[in-house]
């Protein structure tokens, strides 16, 4: 199992999560563009861990990745605008 341990509160003070896989374009877009930003985020491999899929499909409502989790707020996909409207992000 893969799951990379960055559980810690970003510049923006809030816990990121990334559901991905090796294989996803979009997964790496997005966290080249969020340690771009400095944010610090937790990645979750769902490839190869079931029950955080699971987790994923629960949150979600969907298979596919990236899906990303702010505090409890749910983004699907590669969304900039979203992330960094929950991000309080300015261009």
């Amino acid at each position: 199992m893969q799951l990379q341990q960055l559980q810690h509160y970003n510049n923006y003070n809030k816990m990121v999560t990334i559901y991905s896989t090796p294989t996803c374009v979009y997964c790496k877009s997005l966290k080249e563009y969020l340690g771009l930003k400095n944010i610090a985020f937790q990645e979750i491999d769902v490839a190869s861990n079931e029950k955080e899929l699971e987790h994923m499909v629960a949150i979600s409502g969907q298979m596919g990745v990236p899906v990303v989790e702010i505090e409890g707020d749910v983004v699907i996909g590669f969304d900039k605008e979203k992330i960094d409207e929950l991000l309080k992000i300015k261009s």
